[in-house]
């Protein structure tokens, strides 16, 4: 793969998730309220509606991968959703791009 450093979360348990999305989280709000960023996350969304036949069956594999090798796993969007109103975020977008991944906005 070109650049494995976009694919961060998938490697981690849903509570690791939270605790990085909350610091992203900080990170981009000033003053602890004052929203100023926003967050970009460039991973595999499960059951993605616009994969095909190959892509899905990709998508299975690192499901699988993830479950045996680490701890983390392939989400789909009601996973994602459930990580990011966890970390106290409080919108979200999710744009699929064609393959595998989807581009991920996430807003505090």
């Amino acid at each position: 793969m070109a650049n494995d450093k976009q694919w961060i979360l998938h490697d981690w348990s849903d509570e690791d998730c939270v605790k990085i999305l909350k610091r992203c989280k900080q990170a981009i709000t000033s003053k602890g309220l004052q929203k100023v960023g926003k967050v970009i996350i460039i991973d595999m969304v499960r059951e993605n509606q616009n994969g095909d036949e190959g892509s899905i069956e990709t998508q299975l594999l690192f499901d699988r991968e993830m479950m045996v090798a680490f701890s983390g796993l392939e989400r789909n969007e009601k996973e994602w959703a459930k990580l990011f109103f966890d970390s106290g975020c409080l919108n979200y977008k999710i744009h699929p791009v064609p393959g595998t991944r989807a581009v991920i906005e996430l807003y505090p």
